[in-house]
Parts: structure tokens; sequence; C-alpha cells
């Protein structure tokens, strides 16, 4: 079913201008590198919450730029991370639908998602943040932090931390536009502004995308009703270099969605899939951040950030229902719905080098969780306090090291301790690293899990992990070859789990209630290659080949059985072929296998193993002008990442660039 909305026609107008003067005679200038610059070891921030070098980081990272998921030419972030090594990822039925992230046997609320420095998971529903509608636009990098990390980042990093950060306007200031369409009548359109003057650099991005024929139940099933996706999306990002060193940056990213659903109807005890009419969700999301940084002596550093993620999401149930396996249908009393939450947070980091080889990173934290629906429960509160210290050494550039300590207190369950450790030694006549880590985690009940009425328990406490990585990485010839490969273990004590329980959740009419009564393990290999085959040869500029593999062995200990925990598959790999033959034309291919998994806690309901290949390609017609192409699932593999979902079959795209400098 399409929704009966129509776009904003004067950002549309906008949006077309922007096409048409950038392809006006006098446009100069498609956005490129400033030349002779040098080139530097690549830099991590999550680590650490410092600046480090990636062969000096001690912990299993992943790092994906914004060049990187433009030459793919991806539309969501989610489509990115499905192909990093140690996540899973899988949405509830193609464009729009609740897409979510796990890492190394976790769940999704326990992978703590940051955008510009906002923690942006939703306190009214799980804790988990929803992929469905943050796109690639404007995004400079993804820094993607395995295993545990509440010491440094606080509650829900018990997985591993997602660290999205927003372009810095560089270079001389330029405007751009594209425009693409493509399968299940989707479009996609869009404009960008950024550069420097003096001090000052900016970005801003604002896009549409439009899908009004794809089914969110799986349509090979038996659903004919299309259900239709309207999102927006805008973003910028401020920078002023101030005196003494100083910098100041402001952030703001905003999401607009709605999306038709379907659902399900339970017959004798089974869902079955159900085509259904009327039923849509409306989600508004967005991010501010403001970040403060100044040198105090040469010595010691600060940097102040405070930031709010406000989510609301609104909706109907639906109004007419279609079982897919026993073809009756009925006509459904729409119900409606409201939740509506608030993350605000305030960091307060400092940075002392004590001696030449150790520095310590120390800061205090404040967040807050603030929901609400009006249907359901009043306004409620989840605050914390926490203070933080990490002492990292580096002797020689040889031998590094961390040791940190971190304590929380709330305001509804105590308090909470984690630690973590970290090792790693470089031989730099080898280009080799050993690296481990040691680290506890935790994550708070969420607000509905606390409170909504007739599920919410009020004496709930957090959930508790610990967990250890050992690795290496090595580098051959002059870094043209990189390997990395390492284990991997985590144990879960007191998860958090919606239970039937009549007598423990007699307050509930139906006899479900959340208890801390989980328990789980996690075990497996992570293992990743990049080779930078040839390049400069005729036909042959560049010839780049990533790959991962990742195996995951989970266990769920609270049942004798010890059944393999939901949507985890033991095997996955991916990997990621780029050609460049002349210099205007890239391409890329892409594969991407998961193993057989379980969709339910019981392992009754068996999801098969798939594979997915996908194709792109950029051409660059001069500075102002290029064109693309994508091809999702190429050889139109059927498949599904969540039993009776939708996923798309064979997709094509394609679409037109354009820039030009602003005089």
């Amino acid at each position: 079913m399409e929704i009966k909305q129509q776009p904003h026609a004067g950002m549309r107008l906008v949006m077309g201008g922007l096409l048409c003067v950038a392809m006006m005679p006098g446009a100069t200038g498609w956005a490129e590198e400033p030349a002779g610059l040098e080139e530097t070891e690549e830099v991590v921030v999550s680590a650490t919450k410092t600046r480090q070098p990636v062969s000096q980081v001690t912990s299993a990272v992943t790092v994906i730029t914004g060049e990187q998921l433009q030459r793919r030419n991806l539309k969501t972030v989610a489509d990115a991370l499905r192909f990093a090594e140690g996540l899973a990822t899988s949405s509830f039925g193609g464009p729009g639908t609740f897409t979510d992230v796990r890492i190394r046997g976790s769940t999704s609320q326990q992978v703590l998602v940051f955008v510009d420095g906002v923690n942006v998971g939703e306190s009214t529903t799980e804790g988990n943040y929803n992929f469905a509608d943050l796109r690639t636009d404007n995004i400079e990098r993804i820094e993607i932090l395995r295993g545990n990390q509440s010491m440094l980042w606080g509650a829900d990093a018990m997985g591993g931390v997602i660290n999205i950060t927003t372009k810095r306007g560089r270079g001389a200031p330029t405007l751009s536009a594209f425009f693409e369409y493509g399968s299940f009548k989707s479009i996609r359109e869009g404009g960008a502004v950024s550069g420097q003057k003096g001090p000052v650099d900016f970005s801003a991005t604002v896009s549409r995308w439009d899908v009004t024929s794809f089914s969110v139940i799986n349509s090979r099933r038996g659903a004919a009703e299309r259900d239709g996706y309207h999102n927006w999306n805008g973003s910028a990002r401020l920078g002023i270099a101030l005196p003494q060193d100083a910098r100041l940056n402001v952030n703001l990213r905003w999401m607009n969605s709605i999306v038709n659903t379907d659902g399900f109807a339970i017959v004798g005890g089974r869902n079955d899939p159900a085509d259904v009419l009327g039923g849509k969700n409306t989600r508004d999301q967005l991010i501010l951040t403001g970040n403060f940084t100044q040198p105090l002596t040469h010595w010691w550093s600060h940097q102040l950030t405070v930031g709010r993620a406000v989510n609301n999401l609104s909706g109907q149930t639906g109004t007419f229902r279609r079982n897919l396996v026993t073809g009756q249908t009925e006509n459904l009393q729409p119900r409606l719905f409201d939740v509506a939450s608030y993350n605000n947070r305030i960091e307060w980091q400092h940075t002392i080098r004590v001696a030449k080889p150790v520095h310590v990173v120390a800061g205090y934290q404040f967040r807050e969780q603030v929901g609400r629906s009006e249907r359901n429960f009043d306004t409620k509160i989840i605050a914390s306090h926490a203070g933080f210290a990490d002492v990292q050494l580096n002797l020689w550039d040889r031998l590094f090291g961390t040791a940190g300590l971190r304590q929380d207190a709330y305001n509804m369950f105590g308090s909470a301790t984690t630690y973590r450790v970290t090792a790693g030694y470089r031989h730099q006549e080898t280009d080799t690293k050993i690296r481990g880590s040691y680290a506890t985690g935790f994550r708070p009940p969420t607000l509905s899990q606390l409170y909504f009425p007739g599920f919410g328990t009020l004496n709930l406490q957090p959930e508790h992990s610990q967990g250890l990585d050992v690795g290496i990485d090595q580098a051959f010839f002059d870094k043209r070859v990189t390997l990395s490969t390492g284990y991997f273990w985590t144990r879960y004590r007191d998860l958090l789990l919606s239970t039937f329980d009549p007598v423990r959740c007699s307050f509930s009419p139906q006899g479900f209630c959340s208890q801390n009564i989980g328990a789980a393990k996690a075990h497996g290999w992570e293992s990743s290659i990049t080779v930078n085959l040839l390049e400069d040869r005729p036909w042959i500029k560049r010839l780049d080949i990533r790959g991962q593999y990742t195996y995951t062995l989970t266990r769920d200990l609270a049942v004798r059985s010890g059944n393999r925990l939901p949507l985890w598959p033991v095997h996955q790999w991916s990997s990621i072929i780029s050609y460049q033959p002349i210099e205007p034309l890239q391409m890329n291919l892409e594969f991407r296998y998961v193993g057989q998994r379980f969709n339910d806690t019981r392992n009754r309901e068996f999801l098969p193993a798939f594979d997915v290949w996908n194709a792109a390609a950029t051409y660059t017609i001069n500075k102002r002008l290029q064109v693309y192409t994508r091809v999702d699932n190429l050889f139109d593999r059927k498949y599904e990442e969540r039993l009776f979902l939708g996923t798309p079959g064979l997709s094509i795209y394609g679409g037109v660039r354009v820039s030009f400098d602003v005089p």
C-alpha cells in the first residue's frame, strides 16, 4: 500500500534547481583532495578517546570511511555494517523497517551507538538503535569497536561501540546535488554544501528517499499489498577555530520517516505472516551536539561535549488483515501508539601527559534518559553520574597498554563498576602486532522494562558481562597486504528477558514481564585481509581486495539444551573487490555469505544460509559531473534475514552527481 503523502514541493524545487545550476556552463570543479598532501597512518579515536595510530591500537577496531561509502554507492549505514567483521545485521522487512546490529554474539540492546558524541539508543523501547533511517549522506567515518567497552563509553557497550561522525568541511566551498532512480519505484535526491573559509568550516546536506513498491512481509510467501516508505534526512556540522588552539564544533542531524507495516496473525499458538492495511509508523529523530576542545598547557588538554538525541515514534496497528497461510481475512480495530525518548549527555574529558610514555584520560559523564507515552505512562527519568580514568602506556613505540576503571551511580538501582586492561606489542622490523584485552561491561534496564504497564518490573538490575580477546595483525610487502585474526570470548549474566511466568508476573494480564533470568556466552574467531593487488598497470589503475570471516558460537545458558542465540549464524564471510581500470572509472563487486541460524530462542524456526552479490560503478565525466549505478542481489537470491520478512530481489539503481565551486 502506498502512503498518500505528497513530497514537499518546495524542497524538490530547490534540489532540481541545484541540479540544473550545477550543469550550467561555467560551473567549475568536482571536489578534489589538495595536491601534495602527505600520506600518514590512519588514526583511530574510539579505542582510547584520544587520537591514536592504528599500529598502536590494542583493541579490535574497524574503520569505514565516507570515501568508501560513496565509492560503493551505499544508501544506508546498515548496508555498510553488513560487511564488517564480528557484526550481524538484519531488518524487519526492507527499506524503512526496524534494522538492528549485533556484535560478537550480543543482542542489539548491548551495542552502544554514538552519532557525533551522543548515545542514540531509544530508552522507551528495548534500548537498541534503529538504523533504518540513517543514511550515508555527510558521514565522514564509522569506527566499530568490538568487545566490552563500558569502562570508557558507559552503559550498553557490552557488545561494542559504533561511533559515527559527520563530515568536516575542507577546502574551497562547493555545492553539490544528486538524483537517483531505481527498483521498487525508488527515488532519491539531495543537495549538499561544504568547505572552509578562514577559521570556519562547514558541511550540510539534505536528502529524500521514496519507495512505494516493496512488501514488508516477503512477497514470495504470497504478500500482495505493497508498503511505502518516505524519508527525509538532514545534517550539518559547523566548526570554528578559536584563539589559543581551541576549537568549537556544533553538529545537527535530523531524520523523519513514514513507513507502512505488515504483521502476524496468531492461530493455534503460531504466528502466521499477514498482509495488513492501514498499519504505519512515523518516526522523528533529532541529534544535537556541541563540542569544545582546548589545550590548557603543553601537557594538559580538555574537551567538553554536550548533546541531546530526541526520538519520537507514533503510528497505528492497521484496519484489515489477511492471513497468508490460511487466507482468512478480518477487520481490525486500529490501536494508536506513541512513545518519546530523550538522551541527554554531558561529558568533560581531560587528557594529561604525566610523562613522555604515559598519558591519563580522565573524565566525568552525566547521562539522562527521559521517556514518556501519552497512552501508557507519564514522564520517567533514569539518570546517572560517572567518573572514569584510563592510563595509557607507550614504550619505544613497541610496547603498549591501557588500564582503566569506571564508576557509575544511578538514581534507580545503585552503582556499577567496570574496568578494562589491554596490552600490545609491535615488532617494527616485521610489522607484526600482538594485542589482547580483558574487560567487564553492564547494561541497565530501559524505561519500558521498568515502567511499561503490564510488563515493566521496578526491581530489575543491570545486565553484566565479562570478555576477552587476543589477536595478531601482520603487514607484508610494504603494507600492500595486511592480515588480522583474533579470538574472542564473552559471558553474559543477569540478562533481561521477556518471560511468561504467571507467578512472578502476576501483575501482568498476559503473564509476561521483564526479568533478570538470562545467561549466555559467545566465543569465536575474526579474520580479515586487505590486499592492494595491482596498481598503475595497463587497464589496472588500482585493484584492491578486502575480505573478512567471522566464526561465532553462541549458547543460551539459561536452558539445559544449550540452544544457540537467535539470529546468530556460526559462519559469516564477505569480500569487496575494488577495480579502477582507468582514472575516471571505479567499480566494486561485493559478496556476502550468512550461515544458517534460528529465528527464535527455542531454535525451532530455522533460517537457511544465503549468499548475496552486489555490484557498483562510478564514472567521472568531468570535474563537475559523475554518473553511477548499483545492482543489489545480482543473482536474485531468495532469502530472509528474519523469518517471513521481505528482502530485495534483483535491484538496479542509477544516478547522477554534480558539483561546482562556490565563488
